[in-house]
């Protein structure tokens, strides 16, 4: 089933794989997508659908060094390179819009940026700067309900220039620990207003958001991404997280989404997504649904012939093989990533791993 096609919503795709969404870290001039980006995702165009790394809908939400954005001309024109890239060699393509929030430091970000999020906490933990080294992640401002207006209609926006920019749709980045799951989690969202008081307050932003940038663009184009029981940037499981994120999941379906993609962790040592959870929130999203956790081939198969799933994500493996999908049809050895590239600036580690036909 890996390899048959599949449609989702209106988008045709060639197979069931997916490309999971990774952060990079190479658009090194002002946060613009280039052309080293485009032979990238160009080479791994024979997956059914790229999801790319996460983008930020502003200025505020580069958290991290070198990552890129979607908020101005140059960058819709630099997307443009990889859109069309992509679509050269016959693939489908959406980018993932994330807004780190308080996961950042105030030397990632441009001038006039600031760090924002749902409570003055900072982040636990350090994070890399260009300019500094290491560094703890800088406290946050609390963002009050005209800031979080003003983020929903840069999310809107940024979806705009989405499709301006070529690709077939968006997703929203609701896991790890960046900003909507900043909101979505108690452990982080302590607020005791409309945006923070249980479980209809912490997914009020979520829902907004979703509901805006499918105003801007189609629900049909909005997928979004889930990782219940994640821990990354200090969140972690919380009483009513199965209640909360089923009630999420109710009211994402009646929208008629692209897809919903649940992530599960536990193959990088978090805590597994209950299977029960996931069995529930397959049966109440009602279309197109995509597992991403440490799959290789044979789980994929086994997953989608147990109707747990449409589609599958692969990380790594993508990040390591741009002809994954050639090499699991033949059963191909895969090659290894270098985890000491991942976030280096450059092409080494990044373009230059070989193909069964290299």
């Amino acid at each position: 089933m890996l390899f048959e096609s599949f449609t989702a919503r209106k988008l045709q795709l060639s197979n069931r794989t997916v490309m999971a969404p990774m952060t990079r870290s190479r658009a090194v001039q002002a946060n613009t997508p280039n052309a080293l980006m485009a032979e990238y995702y160009g080479q791994r165009a024979s997956a059914g659908l790229i999801v790319t790394e996460g983008v930020s809908p502003s200025p505020n939400g580069l958290g991290y060094a070198r990552i890129p954005g979607l908020f101005n001309a140059d960058q819709v024109q630099g997307w443009k390179l990889v859109t069309d890239a992509v679509h050269a060699r016959g693939g489908k393509i959406v980018v993932q819009l994330m807004h780190t929030g308080r996961v950042s430091h105030a030397a990632n970000l441009p001038a006039g940026a600031e760090v924002i999020g749902p409570m003055a906490v900072a982040c636990p933990g350090e994070m890399y700067t260009d300019a500094l080294g290491m560094q703890p992640h800088s406290r946050p401002r609390v963002m009050t309900e005209k800031d979080i207006a003003a983020t929903v209609a840069e999310f809107a926006r940024s979806a705009t220039l989405a499709i301006e920019a070529g690709f077939d749709g968006i997703e929203l980045h609701a896991a790890n620990g960046y900003l909507i799951e900043q909101f979505l989690n108690p452990n982080v969202n302590q607020r005791s207003d409309a945006y923070g008081d249980g479980i209809t307050g912490r997914n009020r932003f979520a829902l907004e958001l979703v509901r805006a940038v499918s105003s801007a663009i189609g629900a049909e184009r909005v997928g979004i991404r889930l990782s219940p029981y994640g821990v990354f940037n200090g969140t972690g499981a919380f009483p009513e997280v199965d209640a909360q994120y089923l009630a999420l999941v109710t009211e994402l379906s009646a929208l008629g989404l692209l897809y919903l993609h649940v992530l599960d962790h536990s193959a990088m040592g978090a805590p597994p997504v209950p299977a029960e959870l996931k069995a529930l929130l397959r049966a109440t999203f009602k279309g197109p649904f995509i597992l991403a956790g440490g799959f290789d081939r044979a789980s994929a198969e086994s997953a989608l012939a147990a109707n747990q799933a449409d589609l599958i994500a692969f990380g790594r493996p993508f990040l390591a093989n741009p002809d994954l999908v050639d090499r699991m049809g033949a059963n191909a050895s895969l090659n290894a990533p270098d985890m000491a590239t991942f976030y280096t600036p450059d092409a080494k580690g990044y373009t230059d791993y070989p193909t069964l036909a290299s």
